[in-house]
Parts: structure tokens; sequence; C-alpha cells
């Protein structure tokens, strides 16, 4: 058999060419201008002062980022804290035999993924809505005490923020349960219950150990995308200046936003942006930490 001719050493980087010159030109550069972006004080290209650690230093003390900050964690914990329960008790229905038309309700629950998240959050917009809003509408219909000019978009924005991601992201999810619930060998489960476990017991040592390291993929996702949130409360609580009243429904990467585009300091934009980077590097480290040896 011949020998494969050996191809000229400039053949790999004409391959490679397109790639690395779109990585150089939309990743590397934008990176790089960002991170000295962060250590200046600019107000266009004309108004450029370097400036040093006082946009870390003022970060540190400013009361409008940790209330950002204190907001992105309050909604990424009550996603989590709903959003997985959901998920994972939709993908156990639709994952049994024996339901009819699982594959269309499949659907159903898939489905508020694929549509825009400005069109989403305009229908969210319209459901919180006092009088009009149809969760008003439906609550006032079954409890004739409720009110109907309950105040969701204003006195209780995160708690409708939480209940929109909800609708929006539990289909999402749980394709993710759906795909290692069936997985999850049938005979492991089929000899627990020879052994007299009930459906509980199966579920806590069989299936739930089974589906841990997706469940894990599934959390790191899930916070990894609830700290970079932007459109869903900004359109939402767009009447109220994107933030809500006194900035309840402000969120890291709005107030990034607001600095950068409305207020055009852009170095202390870039710096809001490294934090959020650091907190999400933080965050992925701690995942591989916690999850070292579990198989996805």
């Amino acid at each position: 058999m011949k020998s494969a001719r050996p191809h000229p050493a400039w053949v790999p980087w004409f391959f490679l060419g397109p790639f690395l010159l779109l990585f150089a030109v939309f990743f590397a550069w934008p990176l790089a201008r960002a991170a000295v972006l962060s250590f200046e004080q600019t107000y266009g290209p004309g108004v450029v002062v370097f400036i040093g650690l006082r946009n870390a230093t003022f970060l540190l003390r400013d009361p409008l980022f940790w209330t950002a900050f204190k907001n992105t964690v309050i909604f990424t914990v009550g996603s989590l804290l709903v959003q997985m329960p959901a998920a994972l008790g939709l993908a156990l229905l639709l994952n049994r035999p024996s339901l009819k038309g699982r594959h269309w309700f499949r659907l159903v629950f898939f489905s508020p993924a694929l549509i825009g998240i400005v069109f989403a959050a305009t229908l969210a917009t319209l459901v919180f809505e006092k009088q009009t809003g149809l969760i008003n509408y439906a609550l006032h219909s079954l409890f004739h005490r409720w009110d109907p000019d309950f105040p969701w978009l204003d006195d209780y924005l995160m708690t409708s923020l939480i209940l929109a991601a909800l609708w929006l992201y539990a289909g999402f999810n749980m394709v993710y349960f759906l795909a290692a619930l069936q997985n999850v060998p049938a005979e492991q489960i089929e000899a627990a219950s020879i052994d007299g476990a009930n459906a509980w017991q199966r579920f806590w040592h069989v299936t739930l150990p089974a589906i841990r390291p997706v469940g894990g993929f599934i959390v790191l996702l899930s916070v990894a995308g609830s700290f970079q949130i932007f459109v869903l409360p900004y359109v939402m609580f767009l009447r109220t200046g994107g933030g809500g009243p006194h900035d309840r429904g402000l969120t890291i990467v709005m107030y990034l936003y607001k600095t950068g585009f409305l207020a055009g300091d852009l170095g202390y934009a870039s710096a809001i942006g490294w934090v959020l980077t650091i907190l999400l590097v933080g965050i992925v480290l701690l995942h591989r930490r916690l999850t070292r040896g579990e198989e996805f």
C-alpha cells in the first residue's frame, strides 16, 4: 500500500485561517479591548482617561451595583428552586409509556423555548397586567376576594420575573431530564422493584443517582443564564425604566447596559462586565469541583 503523500505545511493553516481570523476579530480583540477599557474612563473615542483601578474600587462602593447583584442572585436562586422541580416533574410525567399523547405534550411544554424572548416578555407583561391580565383575571374568577388590581409588575417584580422564566425555560430543561430518564437502565429499576422498593425508593436510590450528572449540567446552564439575564426583565419592566420601581428588577447585565449605552461610561461598564465574567468563571470552577468524578 502506498503511503499518503505528505501535504505542505501551509495546508492546515489554510483551513484554520478563517476560524482564527473570525476568532481574533470578534472575540480576542473585543476581549482585550474590554480589559483595557476597564482601566479607563471614557465617554467616547475623543475622551479617554486612564484611571487604573478606580473603576473597580468605585464598583465595590456602588450601591446600584450591589442592588443589581442582589436582584440577580435572588432571581437565580428562585429560578433554580422553581424550575428544577417543575422540569423534573414534567419529565417524569412524560416519560411514562402509558401516558397518551405524550409526544404532543412534550411539544406543548417545550414550545415556549422556541419563541423569541422579546415576544415572550411582551406576553408576560400582558399576562401580569392589572385588571386585564390573565393571572389576575383567573385568580379573581377562582377566588372572588382576589384583588384584580394586584400589582405584580409594581410590587412583586421578582416573583413575576421568576414565573415568566419558569414558563419560558421549564420545558427546555425538561428535555434534558427526559433524555437522562430514558437512559436509566431498566434492569436496575426492575431489580429494585423485585427487592421490594416502592416508587419513591426506586426514584431516590436508582433514578436520581443516574440522572445526577445531567441535573448538575442543567444547574450550571441555569445559573450561568440567570446571571446574564437582560431582555426578559428589561422588556417586562420597560415602562418603569427597565429596572422597575426603586430598581427592584435591576440585574447586573441591565446595569451594565444602562451604564455603557445610556450613561455612556464605557470604562465602568467594562469593569462591570469583567466582574460578571469572573463570577461566571468562579461558578464554572465550583461546579467542576462539586461534580468531579461524575460522568455526563
